[in-house]
């Protein structure tokens, strides 16, 4: 179909684009911005974005579905439903399914299902190791093969530094990325961040150690294994500190943080809101800080949802009991440009963190290229959204089958109102 999308502001951050420009889409693809626009184009459907933002469509770099394995938690029609309604096009997922991703027959059948839905784009990351247990390496060549940009040990520590070696060995010789949350395995098995807060609850903390002895480690391995590797959700200034500077050394080390982390500190937990029950968990508000004025220079790459639906079951528990996780595909734009309007970055800064800036840490294939941005012949994944259109979090305003959200109750403003994957419209 031929979509005419008139009267909108175009905003890429890739291309420094910001103007009021019509734009036309045919076969799948952006046909013109503009001017560029050729003549004698006929829609068979226009889009009236008075008063929205056409930007590319997002990219959320860390977005659990559920499925397979938690269909209780999420189904991929639900999720893929919420992101497109937040106006996510594309998404990576990690590998902690029920069986684990790591092997190419259940990324393909994945990959396949979510093809077949009229949703975001799926990107998985396979499993490091089988099983995700830290001892035998995935053949990390046949679930590239079947379509995994990266691989990854989730929420599971490797807590053998020999493995992880080897690990970030072989994926360095194929030019593979490592996706690594920085965690110590045992000294991350708290509930909450280490400082008076969780004292006086008298909640298991996790000290900022568990954050930085996981990074030195990692950064040591990269210099010798010369190995790719994004950090997902930091959550501690000190982490920042060594990014900054293995950055600085040079290192092909990229991160990202979650909206979680970015607005919220451990004082959000009130009493015991098991909303607030994350991984990481919520650190204080220094580090908040530290998070968004590295995100606002570049420190940080990329801006994540941290989307995990749980079940009413799991998270009407005491907090310590609870599981952690909080839905977040509908929230990442309208937290983005709130950071953006707050922290002083701007719109486009705002908008490159969930766009282009992920898209750039994707790999060089066809899958995806062109995503995260704005161009003539490019894919036309697009998000149009009101900037200045105000909503409240309720369930009932949520597409994702989980509805829990320290959010919740919150007054958000800006929304999604079309959403465009491949030239076909699948929300608004």
């Amino acid at each position: 179909m031929n979509i005419h999308i008139t009267n909108g502001r175009a905003v890429d951050p890739a291309s420094g684009t910001d103007e009021k420009a019509d734009i036309a889409v045919a076969d799948g693809k952006i046909a013109g911005i503009g001017n560029s626009i050729p003549a004698g184009f006929k829609a068979e459907r226009t889009l009236d974005a008075t008063g929205c933002i056409v930007a590319p469509g997002l990219v959320d770099l860390a977005a659990r579905l559920r499925e397979p394995g938690y269909e209780h938690e999420g189904m991929l029609e639900s999720e893929m439903a919420a992101a497109v309604a937040g106006g996510v096009t594309s998404l990576v997922c990690p590998p902690d399914t029920d069986p684990v991703l790591d092997e190419p027959g259940l990324v393909e059948m994945l990959t396949f299902r979510a093809g077949k839905l009229p949703g975001a784009r799926l990107f998985p990351l396979g499993a490091l190791t089988r099983g995700l247990a830290g001892g035998v390496l995935t053949e990390m060549a046949e679930l590239t093969e079947r379509g995994c940009v990266g691989f990854s040990q989730a929420d599971v520590p490797l807590a053998d530094t020999q493995v992880l070696q080897r690990a970030m060995l072989y994926a360095s010789t194929f030019g593979y990325t490592v996706w690594l949350r920085p965690q110590d395995r045992d000294l991350g098995k708290g509930v909450a961040a280490s400082g008076a807060l969780a004292t006086r609850l008298g909640l298991a903390g996790v000290p900022v150690a568990a954050e930085t002895i996981a990074i030195f480690t990692i950064v040591e391995l990269m210099r010798s294994t010369k190995a790719r590797v994004h950090l997902c959700r930091l959550s501690s200034a000190a982490g920042l500190a060594l990014v900054r500077a293995a950055k600085a050394e040079g290192l092909p080390l990229s991160c990202d943080v979650s909206i979680n982390s970015l607005h919220l500190a451990d004082t959000d937990i009130g009493y015991f809101d098991s909303r607030a029950r994350l991984s990481p968990p919520l650190r204080q508000q220094g580090d908040r800080d530290a998070l968004s004025a590295a995100l606002a220079d570049g420190t940080i790459d990329a801006l994540v949802s941290d989307h995990t639906p749980v079940e009413a079951d799991a998270k009407n528990l005491p907090f310590a009991e609870s599981e952690p996780g909080a839905t977040g595909l509908e929230l990442l734009l309208p937290l983005a440009l709130q950071w953006g309007e707050r922290s002083g970055a701007g719109l486009v800064r705002a908008l490159e963190a969930i766009t282009s800036a992920p898209a750039r840490l994707l790999p060089a294939t066809e899958a995806c290229a062109g995503i995260g941005r704005l161009a003539v012949g490019g894919p036309a994944d697009l998000c149009v959204f009101d900037p200045s259109l105000e909503w409240q979090v309720t369930p009932e305003a949520l597409r994702s089958q989980g509805k829990y959200t320290p959010f919740g109750g919150y007054a958000m403003q800006g929304r999604a109102r079309h959403t465009l994957v491949a030239g076909r419209v699948v929300h608004g």
